[in-house]
């Protein structure tokens, strides 16, 4: 992606892969690292060719679980910004919707499953300590023949998307692609013990497909990581879906990450651009969404880093002086802070971020899906006019911790994505759910977990079609699919 020119506004961007010459670069022998006619064949604007999101046809309104549970009136609706939230009975679990969203991207674009070389999928929902979820997928490849597939399951909270998203960007950009596309496939069954956090599960399955002259262009070399070691939410018991969460400390997680990558996204910007980013530079904007008020206050607080590393933009004019003295751990719940950047960018978040939050609060928290359910989002609701030449800021966090900041640049048309999707459309073929069977269904889930020899019961017209099912488990704990 070529840097923009300084140009107030919004700023147009035409992407394009970015080529570091080699030649001087030498090993301490004086041999050469790399000959660099090798990068005039490597495929140039890698990214997403093809992505579809798989989620359950079932939904509960937040404004429902509100009466429900007992609560005021806008807890959920309002103090997390939530619509609704999908979720699963017992004929559902990671394998079946996986298996789904897969089959349904293949069958919508007409990809032989003979053209995938690389199969990677990022998720947080385990049902086995040592079989793949990636190896149950290569069921759909048995009548191609095609058991020639590289990748396995990348497992890490949120985050495994993301790590599975650029290590198929890797493969494709690498030495070691033989031409085949790479498929991601990210998503989790998202559920809490009855109580406050309950409200914040959620469903969904996103598949993409990864190649060469795509439309979605990840931004060669542009991004920031922070990772480190924190229990502010895990999952150590096997026999339930259940996590431990320490909610305050993973909020204080969640922006401490936001810093670092965004500080160190912007070095990175500045050495391969010669020029200093800010939030003007990004078009669009997507953030991994436990919840989207979260999302209103990341976004602010970007603007909010602009602020404090010296931005003399006139819409910082206002902001109280002391505010730069915070300390980051007092910024974090700093409700002054909180309140002024928020109104500072309410019309930008309303124009770069609010489209992108359709199925984050329509679904609920996907956990590893839920950045790309953004990103399918804003595709979703916008036009090609809207996004061609555009730059799109993500970020993607998992507890534990592991956050990366990257960019993808919209360099061609987005528009059968679209169509093919018809995200928007499938939203409304769901069924609503009331609360009383919402908890009866969450009651059996928790029940049957890990059951062996079972049959599950939850009745086939609660499905799309088209959706894979468990059959079964038999004595042994192995698992049986069909296909309504």
């Amino acid at each position: 992606m070529a840097h923009r020119a300084s140009s107030s506004g919004t700023r147009s961007v035409q992407v394009q892969q970015q080529r570091r010459s080699y030649a001087s670069t030498s090993w301490t022998n004086g041999a050469k690292l790399v000959n660099p006619s090798v990068f005039d064949r490597y495929p140039s604007n890698v990214g997403i060719l093809a992505m579809d999101a798989y989620f359950p046809k079932s939904f509960v309104k937040q404004s429902d679980l509100e009466i429900f549970d007992g609560v005021g009136k806008g807890k959920y609706t309002i103090g997390l910004e939530q619509d609704s939230m999908a979720f699963t009975g017992d004929r559902e679990d990671i394998y079946s919707m996986s298996l789904t969203a897969v089959q349904n991207l293949m069958e919508k674009y007409n990809i032989s499953y003979k053209d995938i070389g690389r199969l990677e999928v990022g998720t947080e929902t385990v049902l086995d300590k040592s079989k793949s979820i990636k190896t149950v997928l290569m069921t759909l490849f048995e009548q191609s023949g095609n058991f020639n597939v590289e990748g396995i399951d990348t497992i890490n909270a949120c985050y495994g998307g993301t790590s599975a998203l650029l290590n198929a960007v890797n493969w494709v950009e690498s030495s070691s692609w033989d031409g085949r596309y790479a498929l991601v496939v990210t998503g989790d069954i998202a559920v809490y013990a009855a109580g406050p956090a309950r409200p914040t599960g959620g469903a969904g399955v996103v598949a993409m497909l990864v190649g060469r002259d795509a439309p979605i262009v990840l931004e060669r070399g542009i991004r920031g990581t922070h990772m480190e070691h924190v229990y502010d939410f895990y999952k150590p018991n096997m026999s339930s879906e259940y996590p431990l969460v320490d909610g305050k400390l993973s909020i204080t997680c969640y922006f401490r990450a936001i810093d670092n990558c965004y500080n160190h996204f912007k070095s990175t910007f500045n050495k391969f651009y010669g020029e200093k980013f800010n939030m003007d530079n990004a078009d669009y904007a997507i953030f991994h969404s436990p919840y989207t008020k979260l999302v209103r206050k990341s976004f602010a607080r970007l603007h909010y880093l602009d602020y404090l590393s010296g931005s003399t933009s006139s819409k910082y004019s206002s902001v109280p002086a002391k505010l730069k003295s915070l300390t980051p751990d007092e910024s974090y719940t700093d409700k002054e802070l909180e309140k002024t950047f928020g109104e500072l960018t309410k019309g930008d978040y309303s124009a770069k971020v609010e489209p992108s939050s359709l199925l984050p609060k329509q679904l609920g928290n996907t956990y590893t899906g839920s950045l790309y359910a953004g990103l399918l989002s804003l595709v979703s609701q916008k036009s090609d006019k809207d996004l061609t030449n555009k730059r799109v800021l993500m970020f993607s966090y998992g507890s534990g911790l592991a956050a990366t900041m990257f960019s993808f640049g919209i360099n061609g048309s987005a528009k059968k994505i679209k169509e093919t999707s018809r995200a928007v459309e499938r939203l409304g073929e769901r069924v609503a759910i009331t609360p009383e069977d919402y908890t009866k269904v969450m009651k059996l889930r928790e029940d049957t977990h890990h059951l062996g020899n079972y049959t599950p019961v939850t009745p086939l017209d609660t499905l799309f079609p088209g959706t894979y099912y468990l059959e079964k488990v038999d004595n042994e704990k192995r698992r049986y699919y069909a296909r309504k």
